[in-house]
C-alpha cells in the first residue's frame, strides 16, 4: 500500500500543529520544517480546516491549529479524507471493473482483505500517538526552524 504525498503532508502538518499545540503555527512553519512545496501546504491545510481538524485564521498574524484534541483526531480517518477510496485495484471499484474474474477472485480477496488491515492498524492510531514522543521530535527539528540546518527536503 502506498499513500500519496498529499496524505503524507496532511500528516506532517498535524502532527507539527499537535507538536505546538495550543499555539498557532503557520504554512510557512510547516514548509520551513518538512522543506515542501507552500501551495501544496496551503491547499492541505484548506481541506484540514475544511474536514474539522484544524482551525485557521487568515491574514496577518493568521495560521493554523487544531480544532479538537490529537487523542480524537484518528490516523485512519485522515487517511480516508486526503487518499478517498482506496481502489488498491482496479476490481475495488464497481464503476470502473473490467475484470471478468470479480467475484471469484481470491487475489483480489487478499488484496481487500490486506487493505482492512492497513487501515484497522491507521483507525487505532491517533494524532497523539505519533506526537507522542514531542521531545525528541522537538529537538529534532529546532536546528531547522533556528536555520542552522536545512531540511532533508528542500522547498520549491
Amino acid at each position: 500500500m502506498k499513500l500519496t504525498s498529499y496524505s503524507n503532508f496532511a500528516l506532517r502538518s498535524l502532527q507539527l500543529a499537535a507538536l505546538k499545540a495550543p499555539n498557532r503555527i503557520r504554512v510557512d512553519d510547516v514548509v520551513r520544517v518538512h522543506g515542501l512545496a507552500r501551495p501544496h501546504i496551503v491547499k492541505i491545510v484548506h481541506e484540514l480546516g475544511r474536514a474539522g481538524y484544524l482551525e485557521t485564521t487568515r491574514g496577518r498574524g493568521g495560521g493554523f491549529r487544531l480544532a479538537k484534541p490529537a487523542e480524537d483526531i484518528v490516523i485512519g480517518d485522515v487517511i480516508r479524507l486526503t487518499e478517498g477510496p482506496l481502489d488498491v485495484v482496479e476490481c475495488f471499484n464497481p464503476e470502473k471493473n473490467t475484470c471478468p474474474l470479480i467475484g471469484i477472485c481470491k487475489l483480489s480477496e487478499a488484496i481487500q482483505k490486506a487493505t482492512r488491515a492497513f487501515m484497522a492498524v491507521l483507525d487505532d492510531l491517533t494524532l497523539a500517538d505519533i506526537a507522542a514522543n514531542r521531545g525528541e521530535l522537538l529537538n529534532r527539528i529546532a536546528p531547522i526552524e533556528e536555520g542552522i540546518v536545512a531540511p532533508m527536503r528542500r522547498a520549491r
